[in-house]
């Protein structure tokens, strides 16, 4: 039985004509888990290359009523292309799952080595920090909210420069949505009242950010959602001494309630981050064409190595054969993978 019942291939990324599925790539390690699927570094039958197999269960995607979100993860990161953004190869789908085809991000987590690190000097989370701003200024030009921003979405490739993955909050907005999605420390207070939310969002969570690759942990923490949010919306934040007065203008001004005097959220947008004075020694033209030398380059020894991402127990083999007597009463749901 076929294992592919639909795919598409992203025309900027084809190498050819070929129609792939699963029977192209061969399944080697899991690099993360999330609710509904896994991510597997993958080795395209007959090649040397290696990329990153997202796969989604299609019946626990439903269940949990992320169809839309799934749907518009594909097709933004379809359509977007930048220096400091995950690049798609192809997606595809059987019976059961969905899949995408991304290129392998070598160096991890920026997670993993700030929790190795502890925290980062000021020039590290500097550099990492004006590269993502200008993704985000990317994005935002495309009326695309990213509203996921975390160490945790934000990999470092061979030579040490970012990339951000995982667009499944991803949404295009042009004025404001309603959808409560993100992770409760970087959440911006306009999402957990329910105002309806817009670009602001992603500079909220950039100050978040910045905050957290300085000192080491986020500024709203507590065990409990519930308390993170009253945190949130009470906005005390607390710098120890050895912040310096710069940057904790930076973060006090994207860390602002009211999104009408929030920075990034003004006239001048992600210009106005640009011109921070923490970033006055930044020159962004070469920051965009790669050409600043990143401040630390992750190791590795092959071009399959996984020692920069965690451990996860391995999935059964049979667990993304379908069986035949399998039915896909999901297809419609997912027409454009």
């Amino acid at each position: 039985m076929s294992q592919i019942s639909n795919m598409q291939v992203i025309p900027e990324q084809r190498e050819n004509t070929h129609e792939y599925s699963l029977n192209d790539f061969e399944r080697l390690i899991t690099l993360g888990t999330g609710t509904f699927g896994r991510v597997f570094l993958v080795k395209r039958r007959g090649t040397n290359n290696y990329y990153a197999m997202k796969a989604m269960k299609k019946s626990e995607v439903v269940r949990l009523r992320q169809v839309e979100h799934i749907n518009s993860e594909k097709e933004i990161i379809s359509s977007v292309h930048h220096p400091f953004i995950v690049n798609m190869l192809c997606t595809f789908q059987d019976v059961n799952y969905l899949y995408m085809i991304m290129e392998y991000i070598i160096g991890g987590e920026l997670f993993l080595h700030l929790r190795r690190a502890g925290n980062f000097p000021p020039p590290q989370a500097k550099f990492y920090a004006a590269e993502v701003i200008l993704a985000l200024k990317y994005l935002h030009s495309l009326d695309i909210v990213y509203r996921d921003l975390k160490p945790e979405n934000i990999l470092l490739d061979q030579t040490g420069h970012i990339k951000i993955t995982d667009f499944g909050f991803a949404k295009r907005v042009e004025s404001r949505t309603w959808t409560l999605c993100g992770t409760p420390e970087y959440l911006a207070p306009e999402i957990i009242q329910s105002k309806g939310h817009g670009k602001a969002v992603d500079w909220w969570a950039l100050g978040i950010l910045i905050y957290e690759m300085l000192l080491g942990y986020p500024p709203f923490y507590d065990e409990s959602p519930y308390y993170i949010y009253d945190k949130i919306l009470r906005g005390e934040i607390l710098f120890p001494p050895y912040i310096d007065r710069i940057a904790r203008d930076l973060i006090e001004r994207l860390l602002t309630k009211d999104i009408t005097q929030r920075l990034g959220n003004l006239v001048g947008e992600a210009e106005d981050v640009k011109r921070h004075p923490w970033f006055r020694h930044v020159n962004w033209q070469a920051l965009y064409n790669k050409e600043v030398i990143p401040p630390f380059i992750p190791h590795y020894s092959a071009v399959n190595d996984t020692s920069n991402f965690e451990r996860y127990p391995e999935p059964s083999p049979e667990e993304f054969i379908p069986n035949e007597n399998d039915v896909d009463i999901y297809r419609d749901l997912f027409i454009n993978f």
